[in-house]
């Protein structure tokens, strides 16, 4: 027993044979091996016992033992207070299954570390999994905790039991002190249940006119579907994707979206056609298609992407802005019909064939003219369907003739970045690989073409860069990266992710709220800079920038990108928490935050698992691949995992939970559901 250099306190690990046990040796904590002398101290000096129960591999245990095991203070609150024992689930699976059972009983779902507080008999009264240094997102910090499960203890031994109730109640007030703003589940779902309630009912989208997509809206509601498992947030989602695949917002011949409807049926649009749009739509469509299997959404994906190569990639493989709406002076001319010019094309078979499933009549549907669309239910057959194909193809090539909307062929580095991470997170779930292939063709452009010393640009058009970029550009680029490096598992993704980061860090930081400003301190100057905090029809670069410290922290293993997150996060709801529905981005990384999938996957043969682990959605999957432990940087939380693995495996920690190993690619999304949210 080595006595800690000013103190009366021992930590007793030393001499244990157990690697997680000895991982914990050096820490401030007064430490108990499981046995009956440590049930026999903590009878003799009548304190309740904190049991630690963790295992080598498991990435939150180490989290939890960096953060409050190993700080002092926490360390002495601990010694005070309880009987502190730790133990390796894998020596005793005997005591984790009768400590992991209670927590059961108590009403939480399971997992590790496991944090359990027993009477000095050994009896569990409360626990809980991992436990914040600090209070965040409406979870107690640690030492809170110990100080109220003691004074329960203390004060009303007797009634233990009973008021488990009333020690929620005080530890929820101190997870939220009056002078922050707060957001953890409970808010987010606030906020999901007002949203579900402002949505259409029958055409989905916000109620009345004019329509817009807000993706950040759906993609909200579709992580409440995921965080909740209550299906009305799908439905009400997969209803507004329907109707604005069969609207005419959809360009039902050539593909892609366009950018509002100026009615509240979807059917007329704003005809103009925005990358962004349709790169936020492209997720959300693979999204739905993997869980509902509606052939719809998988139709619109491919067209959408067909699309994006045939009118919008440029000579060097990237993406342009835009397509205007007019053409010949005229807003929509290019794209609406008339059902004598489908006769002239079709004959008059066919054109009756398809007006009756296209919306097509004589007087039209749009000041004399018609906007082709399939907002009416009729039952097609497969035959209809592929009878129709052929038509469309028909009359997209007599199209083609026409005068063009203009192109706006500017190459835009920010919406770049959210089309090439919409391909790769697209591409993977929908098994796509000329998908990710497109996107790591733009992306090398922008990287070579559009970046100067580590820096990237804004705009390059004709040989011409506009720099330095903005901080909008850093954000979606550094998704870019980080999705293409989750599809392809190639460490030069990661490695420009974390120069950019850096870039980011260094010339954007605005100090005041621990975000970015949108422009470089050596930019141009302007009287001010700007630094809103609220979407736009993007999301805002700090709710990118948020979500891409967390992906990092997985990918790289350092703690530090996370608490960076936090600190974000923090400081932008401390100045925009009143307006929350204009912030849903970064509501989306606190729900990441609180619900990242992390997969590490390991061994030879392990290509099944990686391949199972593509269905999980992407909104909050992180997918380590890693042949060996030396693959990863030395200080990666895996490298304990794949040190433990025998053959291929893939480890799950949720949120802030870890499962233990999984080997059988079907278990993988049964394991994730039975995670704790």
């Amino acid at each position: 027993m080595t006595a800690l250099p000013g103190t009366s306190h021992e930590n007793r690990l030393a001499h244990e044979t157990s690697p997680y046990l000895l991982q914990h040796k050096q820490n401030p904590v007064d430490w108990w091996p499981w046995g009956p002398a440590a049930l026999a101290e903590a009878k003799s000096k009548n304190k309740p016992i904190l049991l630690s129960v963790g295992y080598a591999a498991c990435h939150w245990c180490h989290v939890m033992a960096h953060e409050s095991f190993e700080d002092n203070a926490t360390a002495a609150i601990m010694n005070d207070l309880f009987v502190n024992i730790k133990v390796d689930r894998e020596e005793r699976p005997d005591i984790d299954q009768i400590y992991m059972s209670a927590l059961h009983h108590l009403g939480e779902q399971g997992g590790w570390p496991l944090t359990m507080f027993l009477t000095p008999d050994g009896e569990p009264f409360w626990g809980g999994t991992y436990f914040p240094n600090g209070s965040r997102y409406g979870r107690p910090a640690f030492v809170d905790v110990l100080h109220e499960v003691a004074r329960l203890f203390r004060e009303e031994p007797g009634k233990i039991q009973q008021n488990r109730d009333a020690l929620m109640s005080r530890l929820a007030e101190t997870a939220r002190p009056p002078q922050r703003v707060v957001i953890g589940r409970q808010e987010l779902d606030q906020v999901a249940l007002q949203l579900g309630g402002a949505m259409d009912p029958v055409h989905g989208g916000l109620r009345g006119a004019p329509k817009f997509p807000q993706c950040m809206m759906t993609e909200n509601l579709w992580r409440a579907g995921l965080r909740t498992g209550e299906p009305r947030y799908f439905a009400i989602a997969e209803l507004t994707l329907e109707r604005i695949c069969e609207g005419g917002i959809y360009d039902h011949l050539g593909g892609g979206f366009s950018r509002y409807s100026v009615d509240d049926k979807w059917l007329v649009p704003h005809f103009e056609k925005m990358l962004y749009d349709n790169a936020q739509l492209l997720e959300l469509l693979a999204l739905a298609y993997r869980r509902s299997g509606n052939a719809l959404f998988l139709q619109r994906a491919r067209e959408t992407v067909d699309w994006l190569r045939r009118e919008m990639t440029t000579a060097e493989g990237a993406f342009s802005a835009s397509l205007d709406a007019d053409s010949e002076g005229e807003e929509g001319k290019f794209y609406v019909w008339s059902l004598t010019a489908i006769r002239d094309v079709l004959g008059a078979d066919d054109a009756a064939f398809f007006a009756s499933h296209y919306d097509v009549t004589e007087g039209g549907n749009f000041e004399g003219h018609t906007i082709l669309n399939r907002l009416k239910t009729i039952p097609r057959t497969e035959d209809d369907e592929t009878r129709l194909a052929t038509l469309r193809a028909a009359l997209l090539k007599m199209r083609d003739s026409r005068v063009r909307p203009g192109l706006d062929d500017k190459v835009l580095a920010d919406w770049n970045g959210l089309m090439i991470a919409a391909l790769a997170n697209a591409g993977t779930m929908l098994g796509e690989a000329s998908w990710i292939a497109l996107g790591r063709t733009a992306f090398d452009f922008i990287s070579t073409n559009m970046t100067r010393d580590g820096r990237l640009g804004h705009s390059w058009r004709q040989g011409r860069l506009l720099h330095p970029g903005l901080a909008s550009d850093f954000a979606a680029m550094i998704r870019a990266a980080l999705a293409l490096y989750e599809a392809t598992a190639e460490t030069r993704f990661l490695n420009q992710a974390v120069t950019w980061q850096q870039a980011l860090d260094r010339h954007y930081a605005n100090s005041s709220n621990n975000g970015y400003y949108l422009t470089a301190d050596d930019a141009e100057g302007l009287v001010v800079r700007p630094a809103s905090t609220s979407d736009d029809a993007t999301p805002n670069p700090n709710a990118l920038a948020a979500q891409n410290l967390l992906r990092l922290a997985i990918f790289t293993g350092g703690h530090a990108w996370r608490e960076k997150a936090d600190r974000l996060i923090d400081g932008i709801l401390g100045s925009s928490g009143d307006n929350l529905f204009a912030h849903l981005g970064i509501l989306n990384a606190i729900d990441m935050r609180l619900n990242a999938v992390e997969i590490v996957v390991t061994g030879e043969g392990a290509e099944p698992l990686v391949q199972a682990a593509w269905a999980v959605p992407f909104l909050n999957r992180v997918l380590v691949r890693a042949a060996s432990a030396q693959s990863l940087p030395a200080s990666h939380p895996a490298q304990e995992k794949l040190k433990a693995a025998k053959g291929s495996a893939a480890f799950v920690c949720v949120g802030e939970t870890c499962s233990l190993p999984v080997t059988q690619p079907g278990d993988i999304v049964r394991v994730i559901g039975e995670m704790p949210r």
